[in-house]
């Protein structure tokens, strides 16, 4: 990865921050932070903020399922070799989730994203960029399996509008239970990854190069004397930053869950708020906090007054078992391990991308 200066970012990354300069209506917000603990104490937590409610309900995938990506007879086909967890945003696409190798895929929103124009006879297949987060957590037990095979573009996503008539443009970060991250963005028609351990917290504009450059400038002034306070992407990336890393590591899973939620609750939203102008600057819709050595995956909607959990280890992911599905959009209010409570459902299809 290239460096950046200071003085690039300055005149670069802060100026796209600028009101303005980039639309405003493509702009939305999200935060993931990943805390590493002692004894490998693992979490990885995330917001979604977005402005309408994306009627997210939960889904447990077996193993064995037969895919493909929904974009165009060319469409890069697999069998998830993993069972999993998601949160899916309007029942047409994969936002969020973990498998059951602990592996933890999180989708968030960047306005920058721009896609590959493929070629004639290109050998990369085409994935809806609906399907991009379920296809890692189908296919890989670690970041570095993951990173090792993507690097190799096996395939190129293709965006589609959303359900409610945004674009489709989003970067994607995993996690596992060692702690490893990665960082994909499509950037100039790129695939852009970055790898690392140290890559623990990513939200949304501007991209991520520059992300680290404006965490790195705001590291020498210390969080502890000022830290920037506004909604945008920028500033809730300093400040889960500073955050995940100022508050204690400890290896009783329930203190750093606890800490993991307290961090990511301090990078979002409040429910209604609106900015005149501003629709980039959107409410806190739910949170989800993945504890990767226990296989729990812990989900806060802000319209409940509760907290609740699956663990991975109870639900049953062998091939030929149904799709499970648990309804959150019916107003129900879940609390403790609620494994026992997912129903048989069709699984839900994949928003169709139209490669152009």
């Amino acid at each position: 990865m290239k460096k950046i200066t200071i003085s690039q970012v300055l005149c670069g990354a802060l100026s796209t921050l600028v009101a303005g300069l980039v639309p405003m209506e493509s702009l939305h917000a999200c935060t993931r932070v990943v805390y590493l603990g002692p004894q490998n104490t693992i979490v990885t937590a995330r917001s979604m903020d977005w402005f309408s409610d994306m009627g997210t309900n939960l889904w447990a995938f077996p193993r064995g399922m037969k895919r493909d990506g929904v974009a165009g007879a060319n469409s890069i086909r697999w069998t998830s070799k993993y069972g999993s967890v998601v949160a899916a945003g309007y029942d047409a696409g994969t936002a969020d989730g973990m498998n059951e190798k602990g592996l933890v895929a999180n989708l968030l929103y960047l306005a920058e994203s721009e896609y590959v124009k493929p070629t004639p006879n290109d050998k990369r297949k085409p994935l809806s960029v609906s399907a991009w987060t379920q296809y890692v957590l189908d296919n890989y037990a670690t970041v570095a399996e993951a990173v090792k095979d993507l690097r190799k573009e096996p395939f190129y996503v293709v965006p589609t509008m959303t359900p409610d008539g945004k674009p489709g443009q989003v970067h994607l970060s995993i996690s596992d239970a060692t702690g490893d991250s990665a960082i994909f963005e499509y950037v100039g028609g790129k695939l852009n990854i970055y790898h690392s351990r140290e890559f623990q917290v990513m939200t949304n504009s501007p991209v991520y190069d520059q992300q680290i450059a404006l965490n790195n400038y705001w590291e020498q002034i210390g969080g502890t004397t000022m830290l920037p306070g506004t909604n945008r992407a920028a500033d809730r990336f300093v400040r889960a930053s500073f955050y995940i890393n100022a508050i204690p590591k400890t290896s009783n899973i329930n203190e750093a869950i606890a800490s993991a939620f307290s961090v990511i609750r301090n990078a979002s939203v409040p429910l209604g708020i609106t900015t005149p102008g501003q629709p980039n600057i959107s409410s806190t819709l739910w949170r989800s906090v993945s504890d990767h050595k226990n296989k729990r995956y812990f989900f806060e909607s802000t319209r409940s007054p509760n907290v609740f959990w699956v663990n991975l280890s109870d639900m049953d992911f062998a091939e030929g078992k149904p799709t499970k599905k648990l309804t959150l959009t019916n107003g129900a209010v879940f609390a403790g391990n609620t494994a026992a409570q997912f129903k048989p459902a069709e699984p839900f299809k994949f928003k169709t991308a139209e490669v152009k």
